[in-house]
C-alpha cells in the first residue's frame, strides 16, 4: 500500500497508507466525519439515543455515582418507568451503561457508566452545560423569532 503524510492541520509528520473506497474517497476521511447525513448510517441510531432527552439525562445522573433504579428515576424528575427502563436498556446495548443485578431479595440492580459511557457523558453534559449558560440567550432568539412571524 502507498503511504502518504497527514496534512499540516493535524500537525503530524506520521505516515498512513493510503485508502480509498470505490468512489477514490479516502476512508480515513469518510470515518473522521462519519456519515451521519446517510439515512442508512447506524451512527443515527446512536446519536438518537444519546442526545433524546432521558438519555442526556440518565447519562448525566450516573457520572456522579452510580444508581439503583428508584434513585435514578428521583434525580431525573418527570421520567416515567418505562420510559427510564426503555432508556437504560438501550444505552446497556448501546455499550454506555452497565447493569449489575445483586442476588438478593427483593431485587437490587445497579446502574453505572461503561468506560465508553463515562467518556459520552462528560460530552454530552458539556452540550447541557452549554445549553444552561445559554439558556437567556436561547429564550430571547425564540421570543425575537416568534414575535417577527406573528
Amino acid at each position: 500500500m502507498k503511504e502518504k503524510s497527514l496534512t499540516k492541520r493535524e500537525n503530524m509528520d506520521v505516515s498512513v497508507p493510503d485508502r480509498t473506497n470505490s468512489d477514490g474517497q479516502a476512508l480515513s476521511e469518510m470515518l473522521r466525519r462519519g456519515e451521519l447525513f446517510n439515512q442508512n448510517c447506524p451512527s443515527r441510531e446512536i446519536l438518537k439515543h444519546l442526545t433524546s432527552r432521558w438519555g442526556v439525562l440518565v447519562l448525566i445522573a450516573l457520572l456522579d455515582r452510580d444508581h439503583r433504579f428508584s434513585d435514578l428515576r428521583r434525580k431525573v424528575g418527570g421520567v416515567s418507568e418505562k420510559m427510564l427502563a426503555q432508556t437504560l436498556q438501550t444505552l446497556e446495548a448501546d455499550g454506555f451503561v452497565n447493569r449489575f443485578s445483586h442476588p438478593v431479595v427483593p431485587p437490587h440492580v445497579d446502574y453505572s457508566l461503561t468506560p465508553i459511557g463515562r467518556e459520552v457523558a462528560l460530552k454530552v453534559r458539556d452540550f447541557a452545560d452549554w445549553i444552561e449558560v445559554n439558556i437567556t440567550r436561547i429564550l430571547s432568539s425564540r421570543s425575537v423569532s416568534g414575535a417577527a412571524s406573528e
